[in-house]
């Protein structure tokens, strides 16, 4: 059984990362305190989502939220987003709590409110990625699907044997055409170290090696599919 989140918010930011943890083996368990975005939850597939008020502390206990990894604040709206990781900071001491932000003033108070790792939505820079690229498995999955934004995010795509990518160069592939951009690559071959495609180099593709696309999460899980196949598709 993979690694049990626990999520608040299945809004506009909760709803692609929840979906986007479970593809990568995580258990989640969605928590809501909207009836629209708790049965939209449900409809999606999270049957056991559940329905609280989250500015009950009885209602927090209720969810023993110490049985969980991690506890990921994803609320909607910044001011309960706080309100709910000051609560179970006071509540839980021991947890670890991941929230999200899109302001540097939001990302103070959330620190100040305990919260053991605060991501900026608007912070998605070069460092941010190679960070991602060399943190331990869970916290870098975490982080990726945080970052998705109105159904835009990253996403590490591992080149498979047979693949049509298998032996072209990078100034041969134009990813456009599925509606995705390469941003990056793990060349086995090199290293096992992230380079960005714009630092220069023209690399040959092998099996095994890592791209690091942004796009829509859709057209990304269709590209996905589409690096499988021995032969060229047609955008």
């Amino acid at each position: 059984m993979g690694k049990k989140i626990l999520l608040f918010g299945y809004g506009n930011h909760g709803k692609y990362i929840a979906k986007g943890l479970v593809e990568d083996g995580f258990v989640v368990q969605v928590v809501e305190n909207n009836p629209l975005h708790h049965t939209q939850a449900v409809e999606d597939g999270f049957e056991s989502a559940v329905e609280i008020d989250i500015t009950k502390d009885e209602a927090l206990i209720g969810l023993n939220p110490s049985g969980y990894q991690q506890l990921v604040c994803v609320m909607d709206d910044e001011h309960l987003n706080v309100f709910l990781t000051l609560s179970l900071r006071s509540l839980f001491e021991k947890s670890y709590i991941l929230s999200i932000s899109d302001s540097i003033h939001v990302t103070k108070k959330l620190q100040m409110a305990g919260a053991n790792r605060v991501i900026d939505l608007y912070e998605v820079s070069a460092n941010k990625i190679h960070n991602i690229l060399n943190r331990p498995v869970a916290t870098r999955l975490l982080d990726e699907f945080v970052m998705y934004k109105n159904g835009i995010g990253f996403k590490e795509l591992v080149i498979p044997e047979g693949s049509f990518l298998h032996g072209l160069m990078t100034d041969e592939v134009d990813l456009s055409a599925y509606g995705v951009l390469l941003v990056g690559l793990i060349d086995e071959m090199r290293g096992h170290h992230f380079e960005f495609i714009t630092a220069g180099f023209n690399h040959r593709l092998d099996s095994g090696d890592t791209l690091v696309c942004i796009g829509e999460e859709a057209k990304l899980a269709y590209f996905k599919q589409l690096i499988a196949s021995p032969h060229y598709p047609k955008g």
